[in-house]
């Protein structure tokens, strides 16, 4: 059940990052940046929060944070091979 949880949760933040940087994308594409973004933002973002590794309001700002930066990086190196 969690790990469904985490699937959800992650699309969820990849598409709000689409939605914040413009442009759509696949459900592919938010899955993978939500769930990279997760790993890169929320886990930094409690931690620098002194919650350790819980599922808080940092986390998931950091998680959205997260997705955006790896989102932006993508898009940069998708669209400079293109």
């Amino acid at each position: 059940m969690i790990i469904l949880f985490i699937i959800v949760f992650g699309m969820a933040a990849g598409w709000i990052a689409q939605m914040i940087l413009g442009g759509g994308g696949s459900w592919g594409e938010a899955l993978a940046v939500g769930l990279i973004g997760s790993f890169v933002g929320g886990l930094l973002a409690s931690l620098i929060a002194g919650d350790g590794i819980e599922f808080r309001a940092s986390g998931i700002i950091g998680t959205i944070v997260g997705a955006i930066v790896v989102l932006a990086i993508w898009r940069a190196i998708r669209g400079s091979k293109q």
